[in-house]
């Protein structure tokens, strides 16, 4: 098994990596400081996978679990899902001393934390990603929240979780895809921060595709570690964790446009990181070598390189007006300065964007 540790003093929190994670508690459940009831959030997907094997394994530590299932979707992750479980717990008669459970991939993920921060000002919740895309970035971290139509992520808080379970057989069932979602921020981590990780990228795709866990494991886990180490250095997002959101302000802005849920969040970043990238060429921050290098990584799995065509740069202005990175008027930007590197910049011309967005 792999295991870290997000270092955030009296708020850290392990996060586990293994196969069969959801069926042995062994190794997780002296962590999480479970008392009488646990509620897992789940939604109608993945209910069928692994709902049954999580309930039956808290059963066995002698919990109290009940479950609450909500639709499967981007579209649902809304204030109106978040009362949904607002008014489940009241009914249950949950108290402090309930454990909320994120059984789901990232909508479910950030609702879940959003009500266990709301939730009688604060209970404790465990992150158990089943994703791609949630294993790598969204349980690890503590951003929670939902969308608004004006904007994504626009509602929520700042709350850690407990644990961070993740059951790699989870990615046995996961759609194609979802996987090429996840491997958007997967391909971020290496443009970002280190370009020895991009390398393995570049080298193990096929063995990613195969579900070779192997190279899984350590994919999932030096992604962890390296938002870990960010999250130690700025837990809300003061400076440097801005960093994380390389391609997200073009993608999401792909994502409010088109509507939640027809592109994933992954392919919102994949098309992003493609213009993000094409700004630092446009800069000379890198080669045209490493701009291909990074347009075909991102086609090698699976993602969109380019915009909806449908998509004019008025339409990007307008929503990115809305981005939470947005200061004193100015959209602020994530670019590489290099392969393994990369910097916010609030100086970025409309031409650059325009630029940006045609490639």
């Amino acid at each position: 098994m792999k295991k870290l540790v997000v270092d955030l003093g009296d708020r850290s929190y392990p996060i586990f990596i293994k196969q069969g994670l959801l069926t042995d508690a062994t190794e997780w459940s002296s962590y999480i400081n479970l008392k009488d009831k646990a509620v897992i959030i789940t939604n109608d997907t993945v209910e069928k996978w692994y709902l049954e094997k999580l309930t039956n394994t808290l059963k066995s530590l002698g919990l109290t679990v009940y479950s609450l299932v909500l639709p499967d979707g981007e579209k649902y992750k809304t204030l109106e899902s978040f009362n949904k479980i607002m008014t489940f717990l009241l009914e249950k008669s949950c108290g402090r001393d309930t454990t909320l459970f994120a059984l789901g991939g990232g909508v479910i993920g950030d609702l879940t934390g959003f009500a266990a921060a709301s939730y009688q000002r604060g209970v404790n919740f465990v992150q158990v990603p089943t994703t791609l895309l949630s294993q790598v970035d969204s349980s690890v971290g503590g951003k929670t929240g939902v969308n608004h139509p004006l904007g994504k992520n626009m509602i929520g808080a700042f709350y850690q979780p407990k644990a961070v379970i993740i059951d790699l057989d989870c990615l046995k069932t996961l759609p194609a895809r979802e996987l090429a979602a996840g491997m958007g921020e997967v391909i971020k981590y290496g443009i970002i921060w280190s370009k020895e990780f991009f390398e393995y990228l570049e080298q193990h795709t096929a063995e990613i595709w195969k579900l070779d866990f192997d190279v899984l494991g350590q994919v999932i886990h030096t992604c962890c570690a390296i938002k870990a180490e960010v999250v130690h250095q700025d837990e809300r997002e003061g400076g440097k964790r801005a960093i994380l959101n390389l391609g997200h302000t073009f993608g999401h802005a792909i994502e409010t446009f088109m509507g939640y849920g027809v592109w994933l969040h992954g392919e919102g970043v994949g098309a992003g990181m493609v213009m993000a990238s094409k700004l630092a060429l446009l800069r000379n921050k890198i080669s045209s070598d490493e701009f291909a290098r990074i347009i075909k990584l991102i086609e090698l799995n699976k993602l969109p390189t380019k915009a909806p065509s449908n998509m004019t740069l008025a339409d990007f202005e307008k929503i990115m007006l809305h981005d939470k990175k947005v200061k004193a008027g100015k959209v602020r930007f994530i670019i590489p300065d290099f392969l393994g590197m990369a910097s916010l910049y609030d100086d970025v011309t409309e031409a650059e964007i325009a630029e940006a967005i045609k490639a």
